[in-house]
């Protein structure tokens, strides 16, 4: 991209000096919280005009990305009943769920996606909702965007010439190497592969080495039980290359996987993984609890102990 191009984008994401007073009104209206005056003001039609405008220091966005930020729920929520554009994109391609994930707001992430938001977030930013909201251990956003249809193994959102090797690490690595655990089994529930967290072979392909998620798991020591939870949904044992000097000898996620590979699963546990694949991508969890079976057999396929 040129200079020249990058300077016309820029130019389009400004506002006309027309709109210049409009959007200093609606965001001063959002920044106090005052959804009465908001609506108010959006009742007129030279305000309404303003409504995706994208204005503001640092990183100008629209009203709904400012809301957002804020966690200014009533705010939003007149935004988006007069129209607002809700996955509209700030200079940074972020949208404003994006910005409500990032700042931790949940009332206004549901409010976002009730309205129709893209959970996965703008093609053109190389993170994306789930993948903040794994990182950061927010479970309750996580399971919002989930139900949502967001995507839970990573996609490629670069170009062939930008790959790199953290290319297909994506939201269940993220959760494991920062420890949410709640996290990794939610996203493990909503079908995230287990072995590479992702299921692009040409993106794979375009990593030299690729570590699976067990791997990593071993490296950054996060425990046996995310060791466990891997193998009980199907993770490839064989995959990792493991080190056997004195110090992993003595790793409990080591041993477990050692064991895992010597000894046959159980029935059950293969029987759970043949319903678990045949199941929809889509709302496993779902699902299973509309089988007409016993809630015990129910939380044995949800791995709920």
């Amino acid at each position: 991209m040129s200079i020249m191009d990058i300077s016309k984008i820029f130019s389009l994401l400004q506002p006309k000096e027309d709109e210049e007073d409009g959007c200093l009104r609606l965001t001063q209206a959002i920044a106090s919280d005052d959804d009465k005056l908001l609506a108010e003001l959006l009742s007129e039609e030279q305000y309404r005009q303003c409504i995706n405008s994208r204005s503001g220091w640092g990183i100008p966005g629209t009203p709904l990305r400012m809301a957002a930020a804020h966690g200014h729920l009533r705010c939003l929520e007149v935004l988006l009943s007069h129209g607002a554009d809700v996955d509209s994109l700030d200079v940074k391609a972020q949208t404003p769920l994006f910005t409500a994930v990032s700042a931790k707001h949940l009332d206004c992430v549901a409010a976002l996606l009730k309205a129709g938001a893209d959970p996965n977030g703008s093609p053109y930013n190389n993170c994306s909702p789930v993948m903040t909201a794994a990182r950061e251990g927010d479970v309750d956003i996580l399971r919002e965007l989930l139900q949502h249809g967001a995507e839970v193994d990573v996609r490629a959102k670069v170009p062939d010439w930008a790959s790199n090797t953290t290319a297909c690490r994506g939201p269940l690595y993220m959760s494991a190497v920062y420890g949410h655990l709640d996290c990794f089994r939610l996203l493990l529930l909503h079908g995230a592969s287990p072995d590479y967290n992702c299921t692009e072979e040409k993106m794979l392909a375009r990593v030299k080495q690729p570590k699976t998620v067990l791997e990593m798991c071993l490296k950054y020591g996060c425990g046996v039980e995310y060791t466990q939870l891997l193998i009980d949904f199907g993770a490839n044992v064989f995959l990792p290359t493991v080190s056997t000097d004195k110090s992993t000898k003595q790793n409990e996620s080591v041993i477990l996987l050692l064991k895992e590979r010597v000894c046959p699963k159980t029935l059950m546990s293969q029987t759970r993984l043949a319903i678990w694949k045949y199941l929809a991508m889509a709302n496993k969890v779902c699902a299973i609890d509309c089988m007409d079976i016993p809630q015990v057999l129910k939380n044995y396929l949800k791995h709920i102990t």
